[in-house]
């Protein structure tokens, strides 16, 4: 006898204008020619380089994964910029950003106190972001990934602030913005109209399609803002598969540089081990070859300095 489910049809959904929404875009948003927050590190330059040798010289894959606090600090603009240019081949990210970025582009707010809506038994519960899933659904049915199935819904719906959303523009733009979840991670999952078979589907294309682009990693670039366990234990799955067809082939995919940032302090050989991107990009990965980076700093501090740096020589490459 199958165990008895929770019954989501019982649910008070609530319209997202009863939200109190604690961030708004335009209050964040970070204008590619405009005032950033000062920032300075000695690896910025490095890494920068990196990242225009791996796709003037060697048309190599540069990797940004990223966790939902990029998107939340107002970081979208200049991953736009770095799309457009042809300087960043693929974004990754989890569930939170993925709908964080879904609601800046269709209300310009999101997020919520978490305490308060717990408390009252509301949190996660808003109409306007469970559209998440019919997206989802609709994108399974074509056999799309994650980030393309949001990107197409938001962009092809013409939301008021599509153009910047890294997802819509991933979509526009033919970049691959690649979403990778777990079930019962995100607020999306407690709607009614949550499909777990969908969310399997497109979230499993996004991971084929991201082991995809680390074919092409040698020369490249990979790095981690601010996921710590989701997006370092994607990467080293897919960097295993990838490897595994090479070494057949007698060939090796090994990046030219790896970098994490992360707000925090990593002091000892214990923090280094424990912490996951330090012990899958900067150690593992990158052993035999390569040269890995460790940036402390915020995301609204890293992200535009880094940016305007391979903005900078990108465009002195050229000439």
């Amino acid at each position: 006898m199958p165990f008895k489910k929770f019954d989501c049809s019982a649910l008070n959904i609530k319209p997202l204008s009863e939200r109190i929404h604690d961030i708004v875009l335009d209050q964040v948003l970070l204008d590619v020619d405009g005032e950033i927050p000062a920032f300075e590190h000695p690896a910025l330059p490095e890494i920068a380089g990196a990242i225009v040798e791996a796709r003037r010289r060697y048309d190599a894959t540069v990797m940004m994964m990223y966790g939902a606090h990029v998107i939340r600090t107002g970081n979208g603009l200049f991953m736009i910029e770095l799309m457009k240019r042809g300087l960043v081949t693929h974004f990754a990210t989890n569930g939170a950003a993925s709908i964080h970025d879904f609601e800046f582009s269709l209300i310009g707010q999101t997020c919520e106190s978490v305490a308060k809506y717990i408390s009252e038994g509301q949190f996660g519960l808003w109409k306007e972001s469970g559209i998440v899933n019919d997206a989802i659904r609709a994108g399974a049915a074509e056999n799309l990934g994650w980030g393309e199935a949001v990107g197409k819904y938001i962009w092809e719906n013409n939301f008021p602030n599509r153009e910047k959303s890294v997802l819509a523009m991933g979509y526009h733009l033919g970049v691959p913005c690649t979403v990778h979840i777990g079930i019962g991670n995100d607020i999306i999952n407690e709607h009614p109209n949550a499909d777990g078979a969908a969310m399997g589907i497109c979230s499993y294309n996004d991971f084929l399609i991201y082991a995809q682009s680390l074919t092409r990693l040698n020369h490249g670039v990979v790095m981690d803002f601010g996921t710590a366990v989701a997006g370092p234990e994607v990467y080293l799955k897919a960097l295993s598969m990838v490897r595994n067809v090479a070494s057949r082939r007698g060939e090796e995919v090994r990046p030219a540089c790896a970098a994490v940032f992360d707000i925090q302090a990593i002091t000892s050989e214990e923090q280094r081990h424990n912490f996951r991107p330090w012990r899958n990009l900067l150690n593992t990965t990158v052993a035999g070859g390569g040269i890995g980076f460790y940036v402390q700093g915020l995301h609204k501090q890293t992200v535009p300095n880094l940016s305007r740096i391979v903005f900078d020589l990108s465009e002195k490459w050229e000439k």
